[in-house]
């Protein structure tokens, strides 16, 4: 069987279902195919379900330190059944949300592997057997990603004692001992809600030279020393050479500045990114470039063949292969074949959020890219400690501001501190419209929140510092 749609979509995660149903939108006719879920990572394996345990992480922590506060509470343990219970919960509400308006929006959701045969012609194995269908105006490649393994004799994940981002979200018990290969969002994630599980002794290594090792330095060195004071202990510019499964437990060789070490736990959890999805799924035979698995595409998300497009965490690792990232592209690509006018993504516009605590948050460039580019810049932090706001939460951090040297336009907003990913949103703003210090310290940021350290840190590189 034939069926023709102007558009097919491959793939139903964040990439693939906003190019579906702005296609939809803008009229087209648009099928979209997914072999397991819609909603793909984000929704189901990646940042909902995630979140979800990060924000039981913050009732427990709440509940541990109530006392600073003046009430009295006691924490016993974390029932991991519950959790997993509520985490539940919000995906299956996101995911019942995200097919009925696919629905309402007449996108034909076909469940099945896409195999891409020739041109914008795919081949469907579905349940019913196989099925075939053609695009007049466009193919989109949104196949997402899966967990990246660890290159090392005895690291292979089986889903207990060795296992990654996807069996974390499962996990029936807390660690006692977990240690963490990656300091990544991902990895980071993943300490911050086992430290406040209450998990004995949470272990974090890093290849790189720090955590969060692409943020900037100042954020590095924040983390690492809050992470310290929580109990979790990092060892960065530190790699993985061995690892050994026991009784109970595994024992990994590591090998960093102090020599060749030793660490045991009773869980190991490799955290180390994700790779794409773009194996035997005939994208290369189609026409399609493939560079250490991730399409090659052009500033409008195209291809290379004539309609082809690929958005989402199949692209290179430049493009951040964050969901809100792959919304846009998804709008992109549907109002590119559309026919309509659209700016190409700046991807330094893009905020960059980690949700451990305390969080992170960032837009533009960092210091060490600015340093490397030989760009003439001036840098000024905020203290959380210095905000009212920060203080009755008991929290710290900062806000730094890099500008254009002798009073340029803002190049990178870095916060880590409390709801860093919720007051970075402002600094998008600030980036993208290319606004001066000047400008930004001429906002009123209301009395007392959080917001106001944003105001302050402009302020201050502005020379018109406030407080502080």
């Amino acid at each position: 069987m034939s069926d023709s749609y102007d558009m097919i979509v491959l793939g139903g995660g964040t990439g693939g279902y906003s190019t579906a149903l702005r296609a939809a939108q803008l009229g087209m006719e648009v099928a979209l195919v997914e072999q397991a879920k819609v909603g793909g990572t984000c929704l189901h394996w990646g940042c909902i379900p995630t979140k979800a345990f990060l924000q039981a992480a913050e009732v427990a922590e709440h509940t541990q330190h109530a006392g600073d506060f003046g009430v009295k509470a006691t924490f016993e343990a974390v029932e991991m059944a519950a959790v997993l219970e509520y985490k539940k919960s919000i995906v299956d509400a996101n995911h019942k949300g995200l097919q009925a308006t696919l629905k309402a929006r007449g996108v034909d959701t076909i469940e099945g592997t896409g195999r891409v045969e020739s041109g914008r012609r795919v081949v469907v194995n579905t349940a019913d057997g196989e099925r075939t269908i053609e695009a007049s105006r466009a193919l989109v490649l949104a196949t997402g990603s899966v967990p990246r393994g660890l290159p090392v004799e005895g690291a292979q994940t089986d889903g207990e004692v060795i296992i990654d981002s996807d069996h974390a979200l499962y996990l029936e018990r807390v660690p006692e001992r977990p240690i963490v290969i990656g300091a990544g969002a991902i990895g980071v994630e993943f300490s911050t809600v086992w430290n406040a599980f209450g998990s004995n002794e949470v272990t974090v290594v890093e290849a790189l030279d720090g955590v969060v090792p692409n943020e900037d330095v100042d954020t590095q060195k924040e983390l690492a020393k809050q992470f310290k004071r929580r109990g979790i202990t990092t060892h960065v510019g530190t790699k993985v050479t061995g690892v050994e499964k026991g009784d109970g437990g595994v024992r990994i060789t590591v090998e960093g500045s102090k020599g060749e070490e030793h660490l045991e736990g009773d869980l190991l959890m490799v955290a180390i990114g994700r790779r794409p999805v773009t194996e035997e799924m005939g994208f290369e035979d189609a026409g399609v470039t493939l560079d250490r698995g991730y399409v090659q595409t052009d500033e409008y998300c195209r291809a290379g063949p004539e309609g082809v497009y690929a958005v989402g965490d199949i692209l290179p690792p430049h493009t951040l292969g964050l969901a809100h990232s792959s919304f846009q592209e998804g709008f992109l690509v549907a109002e590119h074949v559309a026919g309509q006018a659209v700016t190409p993504i700046d991807y330094h516009g893009v905020p960059r959020v980690t949700y451990s605590h305390p969080e992170v948050g960032s837009v533009g460039y960092n210091e060490q890219e600015l340093s490397e580019a030989g760009v003439d810049y001036d840098s000024h932090k905020y203290p959380f400690s210095h905000n009212g706001r920060a203080m009755m939460m008991k929290e710290t951090g900062h806000v730094k501001v890099l500008a254009e040297a002798g009073g340029g336009r803002v190049l990178g907003i870095h916060i880590v501190g409390p709801k860093a990913t919720d007051l970075i949103a402002e600094g998008q703003l600030i980036y993208n419209w290319e606004a001066l210090p000047t400008e930004v310290g001429q906002f009123i940021h209301p009395h007392p929140t959080l917001s106001e350290a944003v105001g302050e840190a402009h302020l201050g590189i502005a020379g018109r510092a406030l407080h502080g």
